[in-house]
This record gives C-alpha cells, sequence and structure tokens, in this order.
C-alpha cells in the first residue's frame, strides 16, 4: 500500500494567508516537494510555508522547466513523477506545494493524475488564488450583482484581451508580464485608464499596487496579477 500525495496550495504570497488546512497538512507529511522553474533558483512557495515546517520533514526540490518544447518536458516531469512516486512507494505522507490554489494553471495539474492512475490516493488542499488576493488588497469587488467575470492566462500572443473587454464585465489578467505594455496599448486605446488594477508580488515585502498607465509601460515582474472592470475603478 501505498502512501498518501497531497497538493497543498499555499496561497498569493502572505503565510498569515496559509489555510489551517495546509498548516496541519505542511506539518503531517514526511516528504515535501518544493517545485522550482529553474534548479536552485528558490522558492516563493517554499519562503511562504517554511516557517510552519518541521525539522525533521525531508525538503525534495524539483525542477520543472519552463519551457515549450513538448518532448524535454515530458521527460522532466516524467522524472519527477517516478521521484514522487518512489517516496509513496516507501509508504509516505507527500505534499506538493504550489502558490495559490492547486487547481488553477499549477504545475500540479500535470502530476497528480499520473500519480493517481497508479493507485495512490490523492487529495488536494485549496488555497486563496491570487486574484482574490488582488481584489482584497485594492478593495475592489471581483464581481457584483448580474456582472459576469473571466479568468484569462495571458500568452505571448496578447491579442484576445481586447476581444474579451466587449464579452465580459470584470476580467482577471493572469500573468499579465508576458505582454503588458500591450495590455496598456489597448487601455489606452478604450480610454480605460481608470478601470484598471494590477498588484505585483502579492502579500510579500516586495508587494506594490499599480493603477498608473505609464508604470504598466515600464514592465511588471512575472508575480503580476490584473484586475480589468467595465466600470470606472477611481477618479
Amino acid at each position: 500500500m501505498a502512501g498518501v500525495f497531497y497538493g497543498v496550495g499555499v496561497g498569493p504570497g502572505d503565510p498569515k494567508l496559509l489555510t489551517l488546512k495546509a498548516v496541519e497538512i505542511i506539518q503531517s507529511v514526511d516528504v515535501l516537494i518544493c517545485p522550482e522553474g529553474k534548479k536552485d533558483k528558490g522558492s516563493v512557495a517554499l519562503e511562504i510555508i517554511k516557517d510552519y515546517m518541521k525539522s525533521d520533514t525531508e525538503l525534495l526540490k524539483l525542477t520543472f522547466p519552463m519551457v515549450y518544447k513538448e518532448g524535454k518536458l515530458k521527460e522532466e516531469w516524467q522524472r519527477n513523477i517516478e521521484i514522487i512516486y518512489e517516496k509513496l512507494q516507501e509508504k509516505k505522507k507527500v505534499a506538493f506545494i504550489t502558490l495559490g490554489d492547486p487547481m488553477l494553471y499549477s504545475t500540479y495539474l500535470y502530476i497528480f493524475p499520473e500519480i493517481q492512475k497508479r493507485g495512490v490516493k490523492v487529495e488536494t488542499i485549496p488555497g486563496i488564488p491570487s486574484f482574490c488576493a488582488v481584489a482584497s488588497k485594492s478593495n475592489i469587488p471581483l464581481a457584483k450583482g448580474e456582472e459576469n467575470l473571466m479568468v484569462y492566462p495571458l500568452r505571448k500572443n496578447g491579442d484576445g484581451v481586447d476581444k474579451l473587454m466587449d464579452q465580459f464585465d470584470n476580467l482577471v489578467i493572469m500573468k499579465p508580464s508576458n505582454q503588458v505594455q500591450q495590455l496598456a496599448k489597448i487601455l489606452k486605446k478604450r480610454n480605460l485608464e481608470n478601470h484598471f488594477v494590477l498588484v505585483t508580488k502579492c502579500g510579500t515585502d516586495e508587494e506594490e499596487l499599480i493603477q498608473e498607465i505609464y508604470k504598466l509601460e515600464q514592465g511588471v515582474p512575472y508575480l503580476s496579477t490584473m484586475l480589468i472592470k467595465r466600470r470606472k475603478i477611481y477618479e
């Protein structure tokens, strides 16, 4: 009988926004999986939970490269899946930590189905998504009444955002750093300079709330989330 595999959402950045359930799991597991985009480049998720870890918990850092070569991705991810499964075969409890919520654009989404196929019990612990934290930080509702809401991960081509602004009352842009200058152009073209808010590194000491177009034009960090509203946010 294998161990148990947990996916643990650690929220947007503030350790105090960890759920009680997340802390309980972090302190009960034998192995903690910490995903990194590049080897030894550090992990924001680990920084969030490090003070809650037990001293005898095994920390396993696994690299999940941010590349788009399908063959390379499959090779690296399959290797990591085998490493995780080996730990589970030792009847250990293993937790995989992820920023925000595990079920929203996370690496965990590609890992747990493969583990589950092998008959391992999987339990997922939700976390606070970045856009919920951004709304709370800025005191701007995500949606109210009959309004609709779209969550859109911005890729290298940001052309789709322009059309979405015609379809939705509220638009959450994930990963806006990919095309933030283009976003600024779209907002200016539509006279929506007072209709957005962007928060960088939410919940950390480096957090910044941005409502000025010129700051978008200067570029923003990767860990940023943007909210665009059809209604004017501020004067």
